[in-house]
């Protein structure tokens, strides 16, 4: 499982910097809210993201790991962050393990 979420982080970032080095950070911006149907998407992503970000802030305690820097990195890069974090986060097992 983390073998795929290594592939799908490196390959979704190369994608985002690929999409931003085309169009600008402005111009990725203004394409996506130049439509309706680009507000839906705009709005879909701060939902969901919203919701990922409480998730992220109850782990984050959970596991006394500093949120803040992940909450930055979701807020400047969208989905980017989360998956650093899950690619970064060690398992219940692991967390387990090291408080023995």
């Amino acid at each position: 499982m983390r073998f795929v979420l290594l592939v799908v982080t490196a390959l979704f970032t190369v994608f985002t910097l690929g999409v931003v080095a085309h169009t600008g950070l402005i111009g990725f911006y203004e394409q996506l809210l130049s439509t309706p149907a680009g507000w839906q998407v705009f709005a879909d992503i701060v939902i969901s993201l919203s919701l990922v970000l409480a998730w992220m802030w109850n782990d984050a305690r959970r596991h006394a790991r500093v949120w803040w820097p992940w909450a930055v990195l979701t807020l400047m890069l969208g989905s980017i962050g989360p998956l650093l974090y899950l690619l970064l986060r060690r398992s219940d097992k692991q967390h387990t393990l090291a408080r023995a």
